[in-house]
Formats: structure tokens, sequence, C-alpha cells
């Protein structure tokens, strides 16, 4: 294949890890920080709730072409480095992401239902709620760095 091949699978797959990220860290930036406000107020913790509404199917929806993408760019050869390495945060995303969706997400609609939405949430659903996040915030970020670092070194011949 040309590498000069615009149109060809290797833009496409790096097209899909972008969107990825994009889709991904975007959600996944403003729910983080909609969260951290909601810490110690009322008025954050119920856009919390709220939003996660919105965040969550973008987070999958991230998740899903970035897995597609660093799959296509495995096959196809591309980005070589540190593929193992960039499966793995992925399977660690997906995992937070079912603990978050089935597990905290369920608690959080049904503080909402009764309203007791806009109530700080109990200490033991923010550890919780911490815990995802910096399994999160790390996911995502060293995954772009990965994500990243192959692209130059591949670009730039490091290795």
């Amino acid at each position: 294949m040309d590498q000069f091949n615009y149109f060809g699978a290797n833009v496409i797959s790096l097209f899909l890890i972008i969107a990825g990220f994009v889709i991904g860290l975007g959600a996944v930036t403003v729910i983080d920080w909609l969260g951290f406000l909601g810490q110690k107020s009322s008025y954050w913790t119920l856009a919390t709730i709220r939003a996660h509404r919105v965040t969550k199917p973008l987070i999958w929806l991230g998740i899903t072409l970035l897995s597609i993408g660093t799959y296509l760019s495995w096959q196809l050869g591309i980005l070589g480095r540190f593929g193992l390495e960039r499966g793995l945060l992925i399977i660690m995303l997906i995992i937070n992401g079912l603990y978050l969706s089935f597990v905290i997400s369920p608690q959080l609609l049904k503080r909402e239902a009764s309203n007791q939405a806009e109530q700080i949430l109990p200490n033991q659903i923010q550890r919780r709620v911490m815990l995802s996040f910096i399994i999160s915030f790390f996911g995502w970020w060293f995954g772009l760095l990965l994500f990243v670092v192959s692209l130059v070194a591949r670009t730039i011949k490091w290795f």
C-alpha cells in the first residue's frame, strides 16, 4: 500500500484513534471536572448526575473508536511500538467503564429518581468514584502519550 494513500486504511485507523481520543477524553474531562466540583457542592453534584447521562455514551463511543483504530493500526503494522501497553490500557478503560456504567451510574440514577440528586454523595461512593477517576485519568492520558510517542517515533524513526 502506498504510504501517501490518504484515503487508505492507515489514515482511517489514525483518524479513528484521534477521534476516539477527542470524543472519549473530552467527555471524560467534562465529567471528571464536574465530579471534582461535586465533592463538596450539592449544585455540582446535581450537575454531575445529570451530565453523566450525556457523557457516558460519548465515553463509550470514544473507547469504541479508539479500540477499532488501535486494532487496525496493529494489524497494519503502523504505530507498532507499545501495542501491548495500549491494548492493556484500553482493556483497563473498558473494565473501569463497565464498573461505572453498571455499578455507579445506577446508584446515581436511583438518587436522582428519589430526589436525592442534590445531596452530596456519601463518602463510600465518593471514594469509589475517585478510584475510577484515577484509573480513567491515567488510562486516557497515558494512552494518548503512548499514541503520540509511537506516532512521532515512527515518523522520525526513533526505533
